[in-house]
């Protein structure tokens, strides 16, 4: 299959891309494209025009500050693997990107593409809802913050505006002494997952988090799971804690769906607090 004809505009900066996106029938951003191109060529992300904004060189900057890191959003996935930028994530970031598809795609995919997509089984959401990341948005009414876990309302929805940009990913430094678990479940290496846990420990300030992607909706914030782990509670009182988290929001899970969630969060778990 091949791309339905399209008109093509590369940005320069991002005053002019944002230029671009206020005009009336503003144009599909293509930053990466390891999602976008493979949809476009089997028609099911329909486009009239396409805006690159890959050349836009304040979209790759990074800036660390003294709580915080700023990640443009064109910063490649492969550059948190290979350990290129700042690390705000006690390592958390550079596993997870390692762990996103193959290498030719980590190249060229780009945490911002991931995020504005919003495919439920991305790391990178699932991952920045978890780390407590703020988006920074702009387009020609201003700039505007947003917690990613706001930003998602869904598969392929999110909250973002008519005309806007995201242009940085803003994560705030984890304490020293916090601790991670990551778990995915794949049939292969490279596909899609069935389901992937985020795992946050930090015993010294009483602070436990996670976050289950890869379900049917927006990841979930699991809150009692979370209070589980935080009390260092045996497997059968986290799995009775995890079974609240799946029941209480609108999804809805088979039972072979039930399980890969379960076992992701218990294994984010343990290795948390294995860590």
């Amino acid at each position: 299959m091949k791309p339905a004809p399209f008109t093509y505009r590369a940005a320069s900066s991002s005053p002019e891309a944002i230029d671009a996106l206020a005009k009336e029938a503003p144009p599909r951003i293509l930053a990466g494209g390891q999602s976008l191109v493979p949809m476009l060529n089997l028609r099911l992300a329909p486009a009239d025009a396409l805006l690159d904004i890959t050349r836009i060189a304040e979209l790759r900057a990074v800036e660390e500050t003294i709580n915080s890191v700023r990640y443009g959003a064109l910063t490649t996935h492969a550059s948190f693997e290979d350990g290129l930028v700042p690390d705000a994530s006690n390592g958390l970031m550079s596993h997870a990107a390692g762990n996103i598809a193959y290498r030719a795609v980590r190249t060229r995919g780009t945490i911002g593409g991931a995020i504005a997509l919003a495919d439920p089984a991305a790391d990178w959401v699932t991952v920045c809802i978890a780390l407590e990341a703020v988006l920074h948005l702009q387009s020609t009414s201003g700039k505007r913050q947003m917690q990613v876990e706001e930003f998602v309302l869904g598969p392929y929805f999110t909250a973002i505006a008519e005309g806007e940009l995201i242009s940085t990913i803003e994560v705030p430094k984890r304490s020293a002494s916090e601790r991670w678990g990551y778990h995915k479940v794949v049939v292969k290496t490279g596909e899609y997952a069935e389901s992937m846990a985020v795992a946050l420990l930090d015993r010294a300030r009483g602070f436990a988090r996670i976050v289950l992607g890869a379900t049917d909706g927006a990841p979930i914030v699991m809150k009692k799971s979370a209070g589980a782990l935080l009390a260092a509670a045996d497997e059968a009182a986290l799995k009775t804690a995890i079974a609240c988290d799946l029941e209480a929001g609108e999804h809805e899970f088979g039972a072979a769906k039930r399980m890969l969630h379960t076992t992701a969060v218990l294994r984010a778990a343990k290795d948390a607090m294995a860590s």
